[in-house]
Formats: structure tokens, sequence, C-alpha cells
């Protein structure tokens, strides 16, 4: 009997000593790595962690200690176990934590094929499976990003576990959504529409919620009927930001047959997030275009999807074009624009407001950040002009802007006197690309259709009018001029255009322009356009050139033709004469008793100026196609090589 029981004692042992071993075989992997050991201190320090590695299966998710730097506040080890295993393959959308309470974990599976657990990227090269001592499966996975769940605020003691939307609205003042983050307005919003419903919803979606300070318009809260709260709710998805696919649309509960919302994601270069909602079918209380919110407050789960805080109510539109510059100037995405309108005087701005219908290209924070910029900043007036060709005196939204580019690159004159912008759209639907160019900058539209009550803003990544690339840069990449830079290229005359260290004026005829000569000359046209034909091609080129030591101005090439009947031009060559007039507004200039269009004057480089117009300077005469009195430089070759083969054969015969 004595016997028996010491057998059974050694053998109780043994289960003890082998289960604690296997324990350890998991806590060794976090305690041997030294990126994991922050999160495996705290892990040691919870016994009921310590009893599930022990004992249960269960899946492990562990930040690195890079993650516990950028955490604030502390840390809920249970959030980050579950008790079932799962490889990244067999990863469900929705899996219950260990915490109290059971608060789901959301899983994302985006397109790149990356993981996240909630806000969290799975580094998938540090995952790994065992099994221990009780046979229990067991997975570890490693995270960028400290997990986060629902928590009650440190004075409160109420009961936040597994809240859903609606009841995390209806307690938000004892949670840890910062101090700031009321949101009474619109939960009274919710209720008085009677919309709780959809906050209560089972299931995963994504809940936007706007905090009391997006109300400081007193008419704002008013306007939050039923169909606005729907366009702040997307159903049947979870969104957590760090796994979203930016300005991507997902549709809205607001999306039926009389009105369509869609909303979508994106992220500033200095890392702030934001959220649009687009109303691409409005009505009578809805109007179309496209409202910005900051988000506030990011990423917090609750039972049925995840919450997002937000700066301003989405799908309201009542504000102006100045006070949306105001709102978004002070620590917002157009903070560097509309700080540089203070620091030119704020003229400009007072001119915006005068204004009826506008619409304004806004260079977003980055956009500022070009060397060039430094130059001229602390320059009033030249910064003014710059400013003031960012504005428009029309309501141009992307829309307007396809019908006026149906035919052609939409020109569209600024506040600027004399300046012009060209809009350009590539693309159809959510794939269009809209690029802009003024001022010999081109670029491209970032967020459209930001509505305003008298117009809209439309966020740039450049500012226009500060040269930044040089003339064959502009000629390279301008949808206007890939005629004359396709014919440069043949004879290699675009080369000398990337030098720095001269100044050139360049007369480049527009596409179209090239296209009308084909209707006039089809035979000099063709050849043109023929490489046999490059000789040619440079000669017409270089009389569009003008090498100097300074650049001219169409203003300074009009004002040179008052006192003379041409203004002669230095050119590679010889020299070009030629007589500028303003008729209407517009430039006009004479050569060889032929009247041509300039269609956009004063286009900047870095190392020039180019002045784009209707027509080349080109008369058929230029380029000799009949008689055989002409060959190309590789027809005279060929000739001369069959010369040679037939004197050959005849001298070895």
């Amino acid at each position: 009997m004595l016997l028996r029981c010491g057998i059974g004692a050694a053998l109780l042992l043994l289960c003890c000593f082998a289960t604690n071993a296997a324990a350890a075989e998991l806590a060794d992997k976090l305690r041997d790595d030294s990126e994991l050991s922050q999160f495996y201190s705290l892990l040691e320090q919870n016994p009921v962690a310590n009893s599930t590695l022990s004992l249960r299966s269960c899946t492990i998710f562990v930040p690195t200690n890079e993650a516990f730097q950028r955490h604030k506040g502390p840390t809920h080890v249970l959030y980050h176990i579950t008790t079932a295993a799962f490889n990244k393959d067999q990863l469900q959308k929705t899996m219950t934590s260990d915490m109290d309470g059971n608060p789901p974990l959301y899983i994302t599976k985006n397109r790149n094929g990356d993981i996240y657990v909630n806000n969290a990227r799975i580094i998938p090269s540090l995952s790994v499976e065992l099994t221990n001592a009780a046979g229990r499966r067991q997975v570890m996975h490693v995270i960028d990003e400290v997990l986060e769940p629902l928590t009650a605020s440190q004075s409160a003691k109420a009961d936040v576990n597994n809240l859903d939307a609606m009841q995390f609205m209806q307690q938000a003042d004892h949670l840890n959504v910062g101090e700031n983050n009321r949101l009474r307005t619109y939960r009274s919003q919710v209720s008085l529409m009677k919309k709780e419903s959809l906050y209560q919803a089972p299931g995963t979606h994504t809940f936007l919620v706007p905090v009391d300070e997006g109300f400081k318009l007193s008419t704002r809260s008013s306007l939050v009927d039923a169909k606005v709260i729907d366009g702040h709710v997307i159903p049947n998805t979870v969104i957590f930001t760090a796994a979203s696919q930016h300005d991507e649309p997902k549709t809205s509960a607001a999306f039926e047959d009389q009105l369509k919302v869609t909303v979508s994601f994106f992220k500033q270069k200095d890392g702030k997030m934001y959220v649009k909602s687009n109303t691409i079918i409005g009505d009578a209380k809805h109007p179309t275009g496209v409202v910005l919110a900051e988000i506030v407050k990011a990423n917090i789960p609750v039972k049925n999807g995840v919450v997002h805080l937000i700066h301003r109510p989405l799908m309201i539109i009542d504000t102006t074009v100045t006070q949306f510059l105001q709102d978004n100037g002070e620590n917002g995405a157009l903070r560097k624009f509309y700080e540089v309108i203070m620091d030119a005087g704020g003229a400009v701005l007072e001119g915006i407001n005068n204004l009826s219908e506008v619409t304004i290209l806004a260079p977003s924070n980055e956009a500022w950040n070009v060397s060039s910029i430094d130059n001229i900043i602390r320059d009033r007036k030249r910064m003014t002009d710059i400013l003031n060709m960012h504005i428009i005196k029309d309501r141009l939204n992307v829309d307007k802007i396809r019908q006026k580019n149906a035919n052609m690159i939409a020109q569209v004159p600024t506040v600027n006197n004399r300046t012009f912008l060209y809009f350009n759209i590539k693309g159809e639907g959510g794939d269009a690309v809209v690029t802009v160019e003024g001022g010999g900058v081109n670029a491209t539209v970032m967020q459209a259709d930001v509505a305003q009550t008298n117009g809209y803003v439309h966020i740039i990544d450049r500012v226009l009018g500060v040269p930044h690339t040089t003339v064959l840069g502009k000629l390279e990449t301008d949808p206007m001029m890939s005629d004359t830079f396709k014919m440069g290229q043949f004879s290699h005359f675009t080369d000398q255009l990337n030098n720095t260290q001269r100044r050139y004026t360049f007369f480049v005829p527009r596409d179209k322009g090239w296209q009308k000569t084909e209707l006039d000359y089809p035979s000099a046209h063709k050849k043109l356009f023929m490489r046999d034909f490059a000789y040619h091609s440079k000669s017409i080129l270089e009389r569009h050139l003008v090498i100097a030591d300074h650049v001219y101005t169409m203003k300074d090439l009009a004002q040179m033709s008052l006192t003379t009947d041409q203004v002669v031009l230095p050119t590679f060559r010889d020299s070009l004469k030629i007589k500028v007039e303003e008729e209407a507004g517009r430039y006009v200039l004479t050569w060889n008793y032929k009247k041509i269009n300039v269609y956009r004057p004063d286009v900047e480089c870095t190392n020039g100026i180019i002045h784009v117009i209707d027509y080349p300077l080109l008369e058929e005469k230029d380029v000799v196609v009949s008689g055989g009195s002409y060959l190309p430089e590789s027809s005279i070759c060929i000739l001369l090589a069959n010369l040679i083969m037939i004197t050959v054969a005849k001298f070895l015969n």
C-alpha cells in the first residue's frame, strides 16, 4: 500500500514537473527573445495567463518591445490571448479574447497579404506553433502594436465588459476615450431619430461618431437627421485604420435608390488619419460632395465592431470655403496653406470671402516642403500672386471638369490676372486621376470635391507657380506637349534642355497645333514624325528655341514689340523674328505674317520658360519632300553602300 502511494505521488510529481516544463517551453521562447522581453515580463506576473499556457490550447499575440515604446497606458495581457490555437491560415474574422467579459478580437486580411489583429500587424516570419506537455496545440504571433481593449477611466466604476456601440456612446463619459471627447450631442440625435438599433445591431460594423467639439456651430446638430446617422455607419465591415485600404470607398448604411453615400479612410504624410463621406447622389436635404473629418480617437473595439471618434459630422455641408480653411488651418490638413495666406497679409482670404462662388486648389501640408518655395515665401507680392493662382471664381467639381475636358484639356481662368489652370483627367470613376497645371507646375488632386456652401476645395500635392522641373522635365511630362517631345527625341534635340546652366525661352506648339499641320501640309507633317527625317525636325525645333542669358515672358515680348516692327531673339542657328501683341486679354504672336495664338504663356521651369502656342513656326517649304531633291541620311547611306557593292563586284569580275 505504501509502495503504491509512493508510486502515485511520484507520478503526480512527474506530471506537475512535465506540465511546468511544457509551460516553460513557450515562456522560454519569449524570455530568450530580447525583442519580446516587455510582454514576457507582464505575462510572467499574470497567473491566469500562466495557467492557460500550462493547461490549454491558445493563440497568443505578442507585441514587440518597439510597440511598447509607442504605447501609452496599461497593457491588458489577457486581451492578447484566445483559448483556441490558430495559425495564420486558420485565423477567423472574429475571435474571443480571454479578458474578463471575453471582448472580441478582429482579424483583417488585406489584399497585400498582410494580416492584422485589430490595428496590429502580424509579423509572419516570427509566428511559432508548438504543443505543450498536456498535448495542447499553441500558436504565438508577434505583432507590431499593443492591443487596446475598451476600458473604464480610473475615476469611474462602470462595468464596461464587452459593450456594443450604443452602450459605448451611453457610457462614453466613463470610458478611456480622451478627456475632451464628449459624445452627448450626437448621442442625443441618435436617440431623437430613434436610430439606437443601428448601433445595437449584432455583427461586425464600423461606427463613426462625431465628438461634441464638432457641433460648435449651433445649427449643425439640427442637420443630423436619420439619413446622416446612417451615413456614419459602414455595415458588415470592420475597418481598423492601419489595416484599411486608403481611399477605397465603402458603402454606408445611407446607400439606397434616392441617396448614395460612401465612406473612405486616408492618411496624411504627417500620420494623421482622416475619414471622408462622399454623397454621390443627394437630395434636397443632403447635397452632393465630399466632407472631411479628422479621426481624433481611432480603433475602439466594441462588441459589434469598431468605433472611430471624428472631429465633425460627415455629410453635412454648412461652412463656406473661408470657414473650411480656418477650421483646417490651426492643426489640420491645410495648416501650412492657411499660414502662408495669413503671412501674405490676409488679403487673399478676404478676397475668397467676397466671392459668391469659389473653388480652391489647396496644397497639402507636405506640398510646402520644397526648397524652391523657401526663396520666395518672404516675397509678399510674389506669394500673393502664387496664392491667387490657386483660386477660381466658379464652382468647379470633378464632374464639371470632366465636361470641360470632353474634347480638350480644360483651361480655367484664376483670380491671378491672365493666369490659367489646365485640368486633365485620366481614367473613369473611382480610378480617375485629376491633374492640374499652373505656372509650370503639374499637381495631382489628392482629395477632390470637398464641398462647401459656396464652392469646392480640392487638395493637391504641389504648390502651383513654383517650378520644380527643367524645360526637358516639363516637356516630358506635360500631356499637351507630347508631340514636340517625341519629335525632339528623334534628333536628340531635347537632350540640351536639361542643362541648368542655360536660360531657355521655348515656343512649344501644343499637340493640337501639330495636328493642324497634318491637314495643312500632310506630306510635310508625315516626314516630321519619321526618324529618317530627324534632321528637318531638329532644324524646325531650333527655330522655336531662344537661348539667351535671361528668359522672355510674354509681357516682356509685348512690351518690346511696342517700339519695333519685329523683336529679334537669338536662337541656336541664327535668330527668330516675331511680334507679340495683347488682344482681348490674350497674347498673339506674329511670325512670317502668320498670327498664332499663345495658348499658355509663361510656363515657368527651373532653367527657362515655355510658351505653348497654337501652331508651329512652320511653312511647307521647310520640309522638301518632292522631286527627289532631298533624301534622308539613312537613305543616302543605303545608296552609297549599294554603289560601293556594285563597284567592288565590277572590280572582282
